[in-house]
C-alpha cells in the first residue's frame, strides 16, 4: 500500500511538472504582450475602421514619453500649378454666382487615373480658389494633372477631361479654351519621365531575431518612438508637421493580425519602415528620422534590420543612401519640384 501511494504521488509530480513546463513553453514562444506601465492610458488595438489620424493625434498626446515635435501647425492646399497641370481658361459671359457654379460641378473630378481641379478668380477678392457658395466668379480654370505614380496622361484620359469641362463650361454659359491634345500628352510623358526617374521610397524591414510580437507589443514600442496608429489597420504613421500633409514615417505589418478576433496575441515576426522621400520636406530631416527609428526599432524589438533582398542594411548602406538622398533632393529642385512640395506631392501620388 506504501508503495503505491508513493508512485501515485510521483506520478502527480510528473504530471505537475509536465504543466508547468508546457505553459512555460507556451508562455516563452507566445507572441510578446505589452508591460503595463503605471499610469499609461490602455491601448486600443486597430479595428475595422482603425483611428483617423487626428484621432490618433489626440490620442498620442495622452501617452507617456512620446514626442511632440510632430503635432500639426499647418495646411496646405492643393491649388492648379502649370508645372504639373495642363489648364484649361472658361470665361463666362457675365460673372456667376458661386452656388450656381457649386450646383453644376462635374460629380467626379477625375479623368480616368489623372485629377483635376476647378478654381475661380473670385470677382471681389481677385483671388483664385475652389469656388464657394454666397461668392461670385468672373473666370475660371481647370487643371488636370499630366502625370502621377499610374503615369503619365493618355488621350482618352485628356478626351474625358474635355468632355467634363466642356459640359460643365455649358451649364454656366461660359467659353472655353483648351490647350492642344498632343501637346499635353507630350508634355506629360516628359514629366512621367522625370518622375519615374527621380522617384524615392525607402523601406527597412524588421525582422524578430527570436520570439515574435504581438500587435500591442508592437504599438507599445513605437508609441515610445512618436508612432501612432493610422486610418488604416496595420499601419503605424509618424505624422508630418503639417495638419493634412502625408506621415512621415510609416511602420507596416500585416493588416490580418490587426484585424483578427484576438490581435493581442496574433504573432508577428516581420515590420516594414517606409519612408516616402518625395511626401516630407528635406527640412525636416525625414532620411535622419527614418535612420534613427530604424535603429531604435530593432534595438527595442529585438530585431534585425534587411532589405527587401533579405540582406542586412549595415551603416555604410545607410550612408550610401543619404548620399542619394541628397542627390535626389537637389535634381527635384531644379525643376521646381522640391521634396513636400504641393507639386511633389501631387506628382509622386
Amino acid at each position: 500500500m506504501t508503495l503505491t501511494v508513493a508512485l501515485a504521488m510521483l506520478a502527480g509530480l510528473v504530471l505537475l511538472a509536465v504543466v508547468v513546463h508546457s505553459a512555460w513553453a507556451a508562455r516563452k514562444n507566445g507572441p510578446r504582450l505589452p508591460q503595463p506601465q503605471a499610469g499609461e492610458s490602455p491601448r486600443l488595438e486597430p479595428t475595422l475602421t482603425g483611428l483617423g489620424d487626428d484621432a490618433a493625434l489626440e490620442q498620442a498626446t495622452a501617452l507617456p514619453d512620446m514626442p511632440l515635435r510632430h503635432l500639426a501647425v499647418t495646411r496646405r492646399a492643393a491649388r492648379i500649378d502649370a508645372l504639373i497641370d495642363a489648364i484649361a481658361t472658361l470665361t463666362p459671359e457675365q460673372p456667376v454666382s458661386g452656388d450656381m457654379v457649386l450646383a453644376h460641378m462635374p460629380p467626379t473630378r477625375r479623368a480616368g487615373g489623372k485629377p483635376f481641379h476647378i478654381e475661380g478668380l473670385n470677382a471681389e477678392t481677385g483671388e483664385w480658389e475652389f469656388p464657394r457658395a454666397g461668392q461670385r466668379y468672373g473666370e475660371f480654370q481647370a487643371g488636370l494633372q499630366m502625370a502621377n505614380r499610374q503615369g503619365a496622361v493618355n488621350e482618352i484620359e485628356y478626351s474625358e477631361f474635355v468632355q467634363k469641362i466642356q459640359a460643365f463650361a455649358d451649364a454656366i454659359g461660359a467659353g472655353v479654351d483648351f490647350p492642344d491634345m498632343l501637346d499635353v500628352v507630350a508634355r506629360a510623358r516628359e514629366l512621367d519621365a522625370f518622375s519615374s526617374q527621380h522617384d524615392a521610397q525607402l523601406g527597412a524591414v524588421l525582422v524578430s531575431n527570436s520570439v515574435a510580437w504581438s500587435v500591442g507589443y508592437i504599438q507599445q514600442c513605437a508609441g515610445r518612438h512618436g508612432f501612432v496608429p493610422g486610418s488604416v489597420p496595420g499601419r503605424l504613421v509618424m505624422p508630418s508637421n503639417e495638419e493634412g500633409a502625408p506621415p512621415m514615417l510609416v511602420l507596416s505589418f500585416d493588416h490580418n493580425a490587426a484585424l483578427a478576433d484576438d490581435p493581442g496575441h496574433a504573432a508577428l515576426r516581420e515590420l516594414t519602415l517606409s519612408l516616402d522621400v518625395p511626401q516630407t520636406p528635406e527640412s525636416a530631416e525625414p532620411f535622419a528620422a527614418w535612420h534613427e527609428s530604424a535603429r531604435r526599432l530593432a534595438d527595442d524589438l529585438d530585431a534585425t534590420l534587411v532589405d527587401d533582398e533579405a540582406q542586412p542594411i549595415t551603416l555604410h548602406a545607410f550612408a550610401a543612401i543619404g548620399q542619394e538622398m541628397q542627390r535626389l533632393y537637389r535634381a527635384l529642385e531644379s525643376r521646381d519640384l522640391a521634396a513636400g512640395s504641393t507639386a511633389a506631392r501631387r506628382l509622386f501620388s
